[in-house]
């Protein structure tokens, strides 16, 4: 019989981590590969079900240190009896009870680093390293691998690069048909008779999006939309934004706005360029990968994980993180691009997400990772 490959994360609400899992639960399946997962619940547990994946709800989400060790106990009891033969975690918090469960059963385990945590106090820094006391360590960029080695001192040998993936499938500008397009423009207000410029990610300072509408005042084109999709904004935030749109010209339309995620390749797919001004550095990018998926050239600040992402002049651009002249030229370049020299970019930018940041290169790695161990 085969052995069943368990998931261990916080929960399964709306992220990038709990959306890893189900496309890992996914390709296992495909694959015919017994998995189950185990998380405090949440609306994603339905793509589970529906998929014909078990989910075991725990309180694994719990920093309660006598609530982490009951929950290894439990764990134990369902990788016993669902026959688990590796155990992959991909929170801190729950990586201390899988791996007091790892300990006890004897049934090995991973842990995927998505973030670069803190490690102040000094506590944290023991807290964090749970994640690298398993068999090995998943790291889902170059710069996290990085991170895990300069401050744990944790061997290369040990870390495993796995870039998160674009679903090739639904950000593909083939499946765009120009009168659902041209209705959705319609629906939400954006002109198509000018540029659009597009951030995508939840409005924060720390996303940058009043770096942007700054960089707006000092572009050379004037006659443009620029759309910022990631829902509300916290008050003092939301005026910061505002203060900010008031000073840009009255040709400049700047449109905020919160779509599902089933709307998001749409929104690339009405967009020019697309921006990511993160000013802490990005894991991932997966933003990054998904328009580029969408033929669609990025411009983004050159630090984290869109540094490994994007080659700088080929599929993309690159700006020195905060620079707010260099980036209205950058976006100003783009616009000015040759339809030519563009469409040849926006290939360029396919053809790398196919290859190194797609789902199916994230699953194919992942699931060779848990054979390697499993053997």
């Amino acid at each position: 019989m085969k052995k069943t490959i368990m998931q261990v994360l916080p929960s399964l609400k709306q992220g990038g981590v709990e959306t890893g899992t189900i496309e890992i639960a996914s390709a296992l399946q495909r694959k015919k590969i017994p998995n189950i997962v185990v998380s405090n619940g949440g609306a994603m547990v339905a793509q589970l079900k529906k998929m014909g994946v078990t989910h075991f709800q725990l309180p694994v989400h719990s920093k309660n240190p006598f609530q982490m060790w009951l929950n290894s106990r439990k764990l134990i009891k369902i990788a016993r009896e669902n026959n688990v033969g590796l155990m992959h975690v991909r929170s801190r918090a729950p990586a201390w009870s899988v791996k007091w469960a790892s300990k006890k059963s004897g049934i090995p385990f991973i842990a995927s680093y998505h973030g670069m945590y803190g490690i102040k106090p000094a506590v944290k820094k023991l807290y964090n390293r749970v994640m690298l006391q398993g068999k090995c360590t998943i790291a889902v960029s170059e710069c996290v691998k990085k991170h895990l080695m300069d401050t744990y001192q944790y061997p290369a040998k040990k870390i495993h690069v796995i870039h998160r993936g674009a679903d090739l499938k639904r950000f593909n500008p083939e499946r765009i048909q120009t009168d659902e397009l041209i209705h959705f423009a319609q629906k939400n207000h954006i002109p198509m008779d000018k540029p659009v410029i597009t951030l995508v990610g939840r409005l924060s300072k720390l996303k940058g999006q009043n770096l942007l509408l700054q960089a707006l005042s000092k572009m050379k084109h004037t006659e443009l939309t620029c759309l910022l999709v990631g829902g509300k904004a916290k008050p003092e935030y939301e005026k910061l934004l505002q203060d900010e749109i008031q000073k840009l010209p009255d040709t400049i339309t700047v449109r905020t706005l919160s779509v599902s995620p089933q709307e998001i390749p749409m929104i690339y797919a009405v967009s020019d360029v697309v921006v990511s001004t993160s000013i802490v550095p990005e894991t991932f990018g997966r933003t990054i990968s998904e328009a580029n998926a969408m033929n669609r050239v990025v411009v983004a600040f050159n630090h984290g994980g869109p540094s490994e992402i994007i080659l700088d002049g080929q599929t993309g651009f690159l700006t020195p993180v905060a620079d707010i002249l260099t980036l209205a030229k950058k976006l100003d370049k783009v616009l000015d691009m040759k339809p030519q020299d563009k469409k040849k970019m926006e290939k360029l930018a396919r053809e790398r997400t196919e290859a190194l940041f797609s789902i199916e290169k994230m699953c194919e790695t992942t699931l060779n990772l848990y054979k390697e161990i499993l053997k």
